[in-house]
C-alpha cells in the first residue's frame, strides 16, 4: 500500500496523476522476510506460505465502501471464478474494549445480506481482522476470506484462522477508517477507504484444483529443476512429522527462496549488510544451507535455477566557502537590528533573546559574534531564554511535529478553502551582469499556522511553528534537494526577523517552519527573503547532479540507471545501477566528460509541459503518475520544445530530466566538478559523492600536495636499511590518502602506487633483517659451538631481526634450545627464545619466556618450540639467570 499512502493520508500533490484516482486495480510483487510482516521462519513449514508473492488488489478513494468491496469480493469468486460457496469462510472484526473499538457488525450484516450463512461469518480479535502497516499511519479493520480445500459439505469453521494447511486466507478486505498517531491512539479518517489483497498463488492453487500453492505451475518446474540438480528423491508434497529428514520442506524452501532472489535482484536489490539487502542476503545463506545440507546438492545448484524461475515468472528486467559580500550585508543589517533593539530596551534590561535568536537563525550570526557585540555596548543577552529557544528548535527538529500536515489538519485546510501554496516564485531568479544570481523579491499572506498538529489563527512569541502561506519563493525539500533557509518579516517591521529553518510540501500547502520572535497571526503581510548563498549551492549541486547522470550514462551506458540522489549546499551523493566495479580510468572518464560540459557553459532549459507530451521524449527516465501534471523538464543545451517533438533524438545526446529542483541557468557556474567518494553500497549499486566549485578546487589542491609527496616516496631507492625503514613509515601516511578529500580516481591510483612501494619496502626490510640475522648467528655460533643451551644478549634493532637471529642458530644447530635478550635505549628488553624438538615435551618454549619476562616484570607468549615477550632492562641480569636455572631444571 506504500505507494498509495500519500492519499490515505491526504499528503498527495493536488495536482499529480495519483491524486485523480477513485478506483484502482493492481498486481504487485510483495516481499513478506522482514519487519512486521514477516513470513520467513514459515516458509517450507507448510504449504502456503512464501517470502515471495504476488498480490492482486482492489482499491478505493473515498469512492466505495465495505457494502461495494464485498459484494464485488463475492461476486468475482463465485460467480466468475466459480469457487464453490459452501467452502468459502469470511472472519470480521470483533471489536477490542481496551481501544474503544467496537464490533464491525456493518462489515458483518454485509456478508449475511449477501447470503453467507451465519455459520460462516465469523468475530475475530484485533490481531486477525485490524490491519496496520506499521506503529503509526492508516490502519482499520478488515475482512478475510478464507477457503477449505476439503469440502464435502462439512463445516471447517473451527479451523479458520488456527493454522491449518486446510483452511487458507486467500483475500483480505481492509477498511481504512483510521490514523494511528504516534500516542498510539487511533483517529478516524476524514475519508473512508478501501485496501484489499489477494495472493495469486494460494487462488492458483484453489483455481487448479491442487492442494498446495507448491502442486501448481508456478512451482513445479522449479521442483522438478531441483530434483535433477541433488541427490535427494523427488517431492512428494510431505509436513510436518511425515516428511522424513526434512527433504520436502527442502524443496519448497529452496523453490520459494530462488523465486525471491530472481525478482529482488530484478529491480536491483542485492545480498548485503543492511536494511532490504541484509534480509535477501539472510534468504540466499538459507536456501544454500537447505541445498548442501539436506538436498546434498553439489554446489551452484540455486543458480542453476535462474533459467527456470525466469521461464516461469517472465521477468522484467553528496563546504560551499561562506561568501564575503553576502556577509557584509547581513552583518550590516544586524548591526542596525541590534542598534535600534537597544533603543527600544529599558535600562539594565537583558537583550531579548527572540531578537538574538532571529539575527543567530536568519542572518547567520554566531552566538559569540552576538555576545561579542552586546558587550562593546555594555549589554549581555537573556542566556537562559536562548538557550529555551535553542532547544525547542532542535525538538522541532526532532519530531517535525510544525512542518509535516497530520490527515485532519489536511482535511480542515481543503474543507475551508484554504488553497494550496503557489510556490512557483521559487523559480523567480535571472543572471545578471558579472554572473552574479539575482533573485525575485515575494511578498505574501499568512493563511494559517500550525504548531502540534493542530492549525491556529495566532502563535504567540518565542515558539515554533508552521507557516502557511498564499505564496511563496522558498524551496520545499523534495526531488532529494534540500529545502531552503532564510527569513521572513512583517511589512513595515522592518527590523524583526523571523527566522525560516526547513520547509516542507505536504498536500500542495508549503509548510515554513519558523520561531515566532513575536506573535505571528493569519493574515499578517510579510516578505520573504532565501538565504541566497545556500539556494545558489544547491543551484549549483543539483545542475551538477544532472551533469553527473549524464556523464556517468555516457562512460558506463545506457543501461546505467539513477537509483536515488541527494542535493546540499555543500555536496551532492548520486546512487546508479552498476555491472561491476567502476574503474580508475572510467571515474577520470566521467570527470572529463562534465568538466567538459561545465566549459561548453550551456544554457540550461526549463519548461513546464503536460505529462502526456512529456512522455514522447526518447531516452526520458521515470515517467510515471509521481509527477505532477504539468510536469517540469530541464534540458541542457537544448531547447525543451525541440526535445518533445516525436523524432527528435536530441534528449539523447544531452541531459534531459523530469525535476522539480531548482537549477543554475548556465553550466558554467558550476566552475568545477570533483568525486570524491566512490564505493559499491550492495552488488550492483553504486554511490558517489561530489563536490563542485571552490570546494572542488581545493580537492585538486590536495591532491597536488599528496601527488608530490608520493612522488619523492616513489623515488627513494631501499638500498639501505635505515632508508627502507624510513620508507616504509613515509608509506605510513596511507591513511591520509584514505580520508583527505581528493579526486577518488585520483585516491585509487595513489593508493595502487602506495601498496607496490609498500610491498617493494617491506620485501627491502625482510631482506635486510635476514642478512642481519645471519651475522649475528654466525658470531655466536662459533662462540657457543653446538652446546644444547645457547643464552646470551645481542644487538637488535626489532623483535623481528631478534627472532630471525635465534632461528638462525637453530637451523644451524638442531640440538640446541636458544634464548637472547635484546636490551633498547627506551630501556626495553626483548626476548626470543626457541626450544629443541628433542626436549619437547618438558621443555616449553613458551614456559621458558614467560619466567624470563616476569624477572623483567615484563610479558611473553608463544608455543612449546618459539615464544616471544619484553620486559625491563633494570631485571635483565635476573632475567639471564633465571634463563639458564630454568632451562637446566628441564634438561
Amino acid at each position: 500500500m506504500n505507494q498509495f499512502k500519500p492519499i490515505f493520508l491526504g499528503t498527495v500533490h493536488p495536482r499529480s496523476e495519483l491524486a485523480q484516482h477513485r478506483r484502482v486495480v493492481n498486481s504487485q510483487k510483495c516481499v513478506r522476510a522482514g519487519g512486521k510482516h514477516n513470513d520467513l521462519e514459515d516458509v517450507g513449514r507448510d504449504t502456503y506460505h512464501h517470502t515471495f508473492f504476488e498480490m492482486l488488489g482492489n482499491w478505493s478513494f473515498g469512492d466505495y465502501f465495505k457494502e461495494e468491496a464485498c459484494s464485488m469480493a463475492w461476486e468475482l469468486l463465485t460467480e466468475v471464478y466459480e469457487i464453490p460457496r459452501d467452502r468459502l469462510y469470511v472472519t470480521y472484526f470483533g471489536g477490542d474494549p481496551s481501544l474503544g473499538l467496537s464490533a464491525d457488525e456493518e462489515c458483518r450484516d454485509v456478508w449475511l445480506r449477501l447470503g453467507v450463512p451465519a455459520s460462516h461469518v465469523l468475530p475475530f480479535p484485533l490481531k486477525d481482522n485490524f490491519w496496520e502497516m506499521g506503529d503509526t499511519g492508516p490502519c482499520g479493520p478488515c475482512t478475510e476470506i478464507h477457503y477449505d480445500h476439503v469440502g464435502g459439505g462439512r463445516n471447517a469453521a473451527a479451523l479458520v484462522n488456527q493454522g491449518s494447511p486446510d483452511v487458507v486466507e486467500i483475500w483480505n478486505l481492509v477498511f481504512m477508517q483510521y490514523s494511528r498517531e504516534v500516542e498510539g491512539n487511533l483517529l478516524p479518517l476524514p475519508q473512508h477507504h478501501v485496501d484489499t489483497g489477494m495472493g495469486l498463488e494460494r487462488l492458483v492453487t484453489i483455481l487448479q484444483n491442487k492442494r498446495s500453492n507448491y502442486d501448481t505451475d508456478l512451482f513445479t518446474p522449479i521442483l522438478d529443476a531441483i530434483h535433477k540438480g541433488c541427490r535427494a528423491p523427488r517431492y512428494q508434497g510431505l509436513v510436518g512429522d511425515a516428511d522424513v529428514g526434512r527433504v520436502n520442506m527442502a524443496y519448497r524452501v529452496v523453490a520459494d527462496h530462488v523465486r525471491t532472489l530472481c525478482v529482488c535482484i530484478t529491480d536491483g536489490i542485492y545480498p548485503g549488510f543492511s536494511g532490504a539487502e541484509l534480509v535477501l542476503r539472510r534468504i540466499l545463506r538459507r536456501a544454500v544451507r537447505f541445498c548442501s545440507e539436506v538436498l546434498q546438492a553439489p554446489p551452484g545448484l540455486l543458480a542453476s535455477l535462474v533459467p527456470t524461475v525466469v521461464e516461469v515468472l517472465v521477468s522484467k528486467t553528496d563546504i560551499i566557502n561562506e561568501n564575503e559580500t553576502a556577509f557584509l550585508s547581513s552583518l550590516e543589517r544586524g548591526r542596525h537590528i541590534i542598534e535600534r533593539t537597544v533603543q527600544q530596551m529599558e535600562p539594565s534590561t537583558n537583550f531579548p533573546a527572540e531578537v538574538a535568536w532571529s539575527l543567530y537563525g536568519s542572518l547567520g550570526f554566531p552566538l559569540d559574534l552576538i555576545d561579542l557585540m552586546l558587550e562593546e555596548k555594555g549589554i549581555s543577552l537573556d542566556s537562559a531564554a536562548f538557550n529555551e529557544l535553542a532547544g525547542g528548535a532542535q525538538a522541532g527538529q526532532a519530531g517535525n511535529t510544525n512542518t509535516h500536515l497530520d490527515v485532519h489538519s489536511l482535511a480542515q485546510l481543503r474543507s475551508s478553502n484554504v488553497p494550496a501554496t503557489d510556490d512557483s516564485p521559487k523559480y523567480a531568479y535571472t543572471l545578471g551582469q558579472h554572473g552574479h544570481y539575482e533573485f525575485s523579491p515575494c511578498q505574501a499572506t499568512v493563511l494559517m499556522l500550525y504548531r502540534d498538529q493542530s492549525l491556529h489563527k495566532e502563535v504567540g512569541a518565542g515558539q515554533r511553528c508552521g507557516v502557511i502561506l498564499d505564496r511563496t519563493n522558498f524551496y520545499a525539500e523534495q526531488g532529494g534537494q534540500d529545502s531552503d533557509q532564510g527569513y521572513m518579516i512583517r511589512l513595515g517591521q522592518q527590523d524583526v526577523l523571523f527566522p525560516v529553518e526547513s520547509v516542507h510540501l505536504c498536500g500542495g500547502y508549503v509548510i515554513h517552519e519558523v520561531t515566532a520572535v513575536e506573535t505571528l497571526r493569519a493574515g499578517d503581510q510579510m516578505q520573504l527573503f532565501v538565504d541566497e548563498a545556500q539556494r545558489l549551492a544547491c543551484m549549483t549541486n543539483h545542475t551538477a547532479t544532472h551533469l553527473l547522470n549524464f556523464a556517468l550514462r555516457h562512460v558506463l551506458g545506457d543501461s546505467t540507471e539513477q537509483r536515488g540522489s541527494h542535493v546540499t549546499a555543500e555536496r551532492l551523493r548520486f546512487d546508479f545501477d552498476t555491472k561491476g566495479h567502476v574503474t580508475v580510468e572510467q571515474l577520470q572518464q566521467v570527470e572529463q566528460v562534465v568538466q567538459d560540459l561545465i566549459k561548453k557553459n550551456e544554457v540550461v532549459h526549463m519548461a513546464e509541459v503536460p505529462l502526456t507530451l512529456a512522455r514522447r521524449v526518447q531516452g526520458l527516465r521515470a515517467v510515471d503518475e509521481g509527477y505532477p501534471d504539468p510536469v517540469r523538464i530541464v534540458s541542457l543545451g537544448v531547447p525543451v520544445e525541440s526535445v518533445l517533438t516525436c523524432d527528435s533524438e536530441a534528449a539523447m545526446q544531452t541531459s534531459v530530466e523530469l525535476c522539480c529542483g531548482t537549477h543554475l541557468l548556465q553550466t558554467g557556474s558550476v566552475e568545477d566538478l570533483a568525486i570524491i567518494s566512490e564505493r559499491q553500497l550492495v552488488k550492483g549499486i553504486s554511490r558517489v559523492i561530489a563536490v563542485t566549485g571552490g570546494q572542488a578546487k581545493q580537492v585538486r589542491k590536495r591532491e597536488l600536495r599528496l601527488l608530490s609527496c608520493e612522488d619523492n616516496a616513489r623515488r627513494t631507492k631501499p638500498s639501505r636499511f635505515l632508508a627502507a625503514h624510513e620508507l616504509e613509515q613515509d608509506l605510513g601516511r596511507g591513511h591520509v590518502v584514505a580520508s583527505t578529500a581528493m579526486p577518488q580516481w585520483q585516491r585509487k591510483e595513489l593508493q595502487t602506487i602506495l601498496k607496490a612501494l609498500q610491498r617493494t619496502a617491506n620485501t627491502a626490510i625482510k631482506k635486510l633483517e635476514l642478512q642481519q640475522a645471519e651475522k649475528k648467528a654466525q658470531v655466536l655460533l662459533a662462540k657457543y659451538c653446538n652446546q644444547p643451551v645457547i643464552i646470551d644478549t645481542v644487538p637488535a634493532d626489532s623483535l623481528s631481526i631478534l627472532m630471525k637471529v635465534v632461528n638462525q642458530l637453530c637451523d644451524k644447530s638442531p640440538g640446541s634450545s636458544v634464548l637472547l635478550l635484546s636490551p633498547q635505549a627506551s630501556g626495553e628488553v626483548l626476548c626470543a627464545c626457541q626450544v629443541s624438538k628433542n626436549c619437547l615435551p618438558a621443555f616449553s618454549a613458551a614456559d621458558w619466556a614467560m619466567a624470563v619476562c616476569t624477572q623483567m616484570e615484563g610479558k611473553a607468549g608463544g608455543s612449546p618450540v618459539v615464544a616471544k615477550g619484553s620486559g625491563n632492562a633494570k631485571g635483565m641480569q635476573g632475567a639471564l639467570t633465571t634463563a639458564l636455572e630454568f632451562a637446566q631444571s628441564k634438561l
